[in-house]
């Protein structure tokens, strides 16, 4: 065969498109596998149509793996219709890997760290400067129980509490 006929070359040009095409489809059915595998809290902040968001809550309930591997086809088909460049930016904030989040993460521990060590309530105050939506009451009694817990050298549960309460605060302030 001749490599410089016309036909030829555009059965090899058809050839690597294809390919390309079905690379596309697998890095969105890959893409949309991810997002099944974030919280339904998670889920909720992707920015997605309600077929592509009802795909997705189905999951759960899917349990045989070739229906699961099928349901996930499904769910690349559904995800060309979808802004691909903007749901990859709200999974990075989710991945933990991701520097974004590592950051997010820091502050929200110092945050903790500098409201348990509070003396003056300046920390306090600047807290609720930062996030003036916050609980203020409830905030003021997960510091004092976790500053007991600490000093009773009990496990860590109003810490955590804490924690997740800073979490909830700054993610619902960034929405």
């Amino acid at each position: 065969m001749n490599r410089h006929h016309p036909a030829v070359q555009e059965d090899e040009d058809e050839l690597i498109s294809r390919s390309e095409i079905k690379r596309q489809m697998e890095a969105l059915q890959a893409l949309g596998e991810k997002i099944t595998e974030l919280r339904p809290d998670q889920q909720e902040r992707i920015p997605m149509d309600e077929t592509l968001r009802k795909a997705v809550a189905e999951t759960r309930r899917i349990a045989s793996h070739r229906a699961r591997r099928r349901h996930f086809q499904y769910i690349g088909r559904l995800m060309r219709q979808a802004d691909a460049e903007a749901i990859q930016a709200a999974l990075d904030e989710f991945d933990t890997a991701s520097q974004l989040h590592n950051q997010k993460f820091h502050l929200m521990e110092n945050w903790r760290d500098k409201l348990l060590q509070d003396e003056d309530g300046s920390q306090l105050q600047s807290f609720i400067q930062h996030y003036p939506h916050t609980d203020i009451q409830q905030l003021r009694q997960l510091i004092r129980n976790a500053q007991k817990e600490q000093q009773a050298q009990r496990p860590p549960t109003y810490f955590r509490k804490l924690f997740r309460f800073i979490r909830e605060t700054a993610e619902n302030a960034t929405e």
